[in-house]
Formats: C-alpha cells, structure tokens, sequence
C-alpha cells in the first residue's frame, strides 16, 4: 500500500478481542504482572505502553525503518542521538540548523566532553576534509532551515559510511512523505512531530527512526533511563494527526506555489526562496531525494523594521514560532527560531535579519494571497510616501 493508504491502515491495538479503529489512551502509570517473578510486555508507562507502541510501529513502517521511537519532544530526540557519541567523540553539524539544535549542541553537548564543529553540508569537498579528521556523527538538515539549502543525502552516505561516521538527518521539514533518509543511506532520521507529522499545533513530540536495530535499542535504553518518552495521550494525539498528513501537505503545498506566485512578482519582496524555485544542481539533488517541495517559504524585504511591518501586518499569518501546522504562521527566524544564536554567528552563516519565513496551511489559497498583497503593498506605499 502507498504511504497514504497506510496512514489509515494499519493494526490500531494489538491483541485487543474488540478490535477499536482508534487506538486506545492507556492512560495508565503502571500495569499489573501476571505472577511476582515474571514482567509482562509492559510494566510501567515510562519503559513501555501500549498507545505508544503502536504509535513507534507506524512512524517506523512509514520511514522504512527497523525501529522508531517517540520521545517528548523533537529537542529530546536530538539529545538522545547525541548520546550515541561517547566523551571525546566528535559531531560535525550543519551550518545552517535549527537555532535549538545549535543551542543543544554547543551549549549542553560540547560541555560533556564532545567535540563540535560545523560544516557547509552543501560542500561534498568540506565535508570528506572533516570525516577525515574522524567524526562519529554527521548531523543535517535538508533543506536547512531556514536558508533551505540543499545537501545530497546518497553523497553524504557514501562519505560517512567510507569514514566509519553515523549520518543523522534532521527530516522535519520534509516529513517521511516527501523524504525517506533511510533509503538514501542514512543511519537515523529525527523528526520534530510537533510541526507536519502532528500538524495541529497541539502537542509537543519528537521522533528518532533507526536502520539498524541495535542503535535503536542504544535509544531505548537512553529513551528509559532519561525519561523523555512520549506520553500516552500526546501518543493518541500525533496517531490522530499522521492520519491526514498526506491529504493536509497536497493542500498545503498547493497553497505554497499560490504564495510563491504572488511573492516571486511584487517589488517589495527579494531573495526568495522555496525549494520550488530551485535550479541548477540544487534542483537536480532535491528532485532526485525528495518528492515535494515542502511548504516552506522564505524571502527578505531588504530592512528588519520593513519585515516586521509585513509580519505585523498580516491577518491569515498569527506571528509564532514552529512551522508544518494547519494553519499558516509567519516568524522572523533571526528574532524567534534562530534568536539562540548570537549574532555573530548569524553573521558567519549568512543569516539575513530581515528574512521572513511564512508556513503554509490549508486555508482558502486566496486569502492567503490576498492578506500577503495587502501587507506588501502597505510596505511599498509608504516607501513611496517616504521618498516623495
């Protein structure tokens, strides 16, 4: 069956003699065993339950994966992947991540003895000068957000497996519909399912998806021991919500090119950037890994103060961090998403402070339109005012 198709399909609560369609809340701390001296399969909710359970299996038959597990959040499952490098180990990072993952990275896990260092994940050439040097883990992201570069994945693969290196990928913005890591050769994929894979921005979840076995039962055990597993209703909540991701990201990126055509044609917009519009080698690595666009958008107005008018300004687009929601958002990366990194490392990554980065949802494409035209040509007409 096509991944659609198995969103819906699939067994909701094994061993159950009523046989619900909705998978259960067990909302239950502990289980009782059948005798003193023998655990059953569960005993108590943080090492193991039922909801979450059949929440794991689907994620990981939709990443193709031999294990996938559901943690509190997408920051959680990060920090459990670094876990996989021991003290005096090192992780090569993207340049162009998520601010929270710098943050983790080089704030919390640089103080436990691992050695980091970033890389343009886009520069093949940079990145086999710095597996060389040995590197335990590669973690990336593609697109990068919010730049949303372009890194080829099968390449990458190549490289890591050649230096003995783990390849993580961070695939939140592109979801397991229109990107499968696994299959291109990476060795986990980790996914903040509070954006696509939950899609309401109702709970807070992250997800970590292995290709080998005993690197998810590394992850289980630090799953258990740290006490970041998923609870059983925000488990029941992401089940709910992976059901319509596919029918909510066709939507959504519809959406995303009826925004991309009015934004790619006004004046007050430059630099923008949806992996739509990618051409060249970019476009070539993107078609070739991925199966969509995603429902990203970015592009500057030339001045800060200029974008947050056009941020302000805007009725269809409520200013909040996050991204992959029903409902489209508008942020300034540099100012909320991105704000944990200091300025000079922005500067150094090129990250543009008057960027906008706009999520798309399943709103009527019209209003979305027509709310950005209002903003923009708010922001031209007092230009005009200002220069005449």
């Amino acid at each position: 069956m096509k991944a659609a198709t198995r969103l819906l399909h699939y067994e909701a609560c094994p061993g159950d003699s009523h046989r619900p369609t909705s998978t259960p809340i067990y909302q239950s701390a502990t289980f009782e065993q059948e005798d003193a001296l023998h655990s059953g399969a569960y005993d108590y909710c943080r090492s193991g339950n039922p909801t979450r359970s059949v929440l794991e299996e689907q994620l990981a038959d939709l990443e193709g994966a031999a294990r996938a597990l559901a943690l509190s959040s997408g920051m959680a499952a990060l920090s459990a992947v670094t876990r996989l490098v021991p003290h005096g180990g090192r992780i090569l990072a993207g340049d162009d991540l998520y601010g929270g993952t710098w943050r983790l990275l080089s704030q919390v896990t640089a103080a436990l003895g691992v050695r980091i260092q970033y890389v343009d994940t886009t520069d093949l050439k940079a990145v086999s000068a710095e597996l060389a040097q040995g590197a335990d883990l590669l973690l990336l992201e593609t697109p990068t957000n919010p730049r949303l570069q372009i890194s080829d994945l099968g390449a990458l693969a190549t490289l890591c497996r050649a230096h003995s290196c783990l390849l993580a990928v961070d695939n939140s913005m592109m979801s397991p519909l229109r990107q499968q890591p696994l299959a291109l050769g990476a060795d986990l994929v980790v996914h903040s399912a509070t954006k696509f894979l939950g899609g309401h921005a109702d709970l807070s979840a992250g997800v970590i998806a292995v290709a080998d076995p005993a690197v998810g039962e590394r992850l289980a055990f630090f799953q258990n021991a740290e006490g970041n597993a998923l609870a059983p209703f925000d488990s029941w909540l992401l089940l709910r919500g992976l059901k319509t991701l596919a029918v909510r990201l066709r939507a959504q990126e519809m959406n995303a090119a009826a925004v991309v055509d009015l934004l790619s044609s006004h004046s007050a917009v430059h630099a923008l950037a949806w992996p739509g519009l990618l051409q060249g080698e970019a476009a070539r690595i993107h078609a070739a890994q991925a199966s969509g666009p995603g429902t990203l958008i970015c592009f500057q107005t030339g001045d800060l103060q200029r974008s947050a008018q056009v941020v302000q300004a805007l009725r269809c687009f409520p200013t909040t961090v996050s991204f992959g929601s029903v409902s489209s958002t508008a942020s300034l990366p540099c100012r909320m998403s991105h704000a944990s990194l200091p300025e000079e490392v922005r500067r150094a990554r090129r990250l543009p402070e008057d960027l906008i980065r706009l999520s798309i949802g399943i709103e009527d494409a019209q209003d979305l339109v027509e709310d950005l035209r209002t903003a923009l040509d708010a922001l031209e007409i007092c230009r005009h005012v200002r220069v005449g």
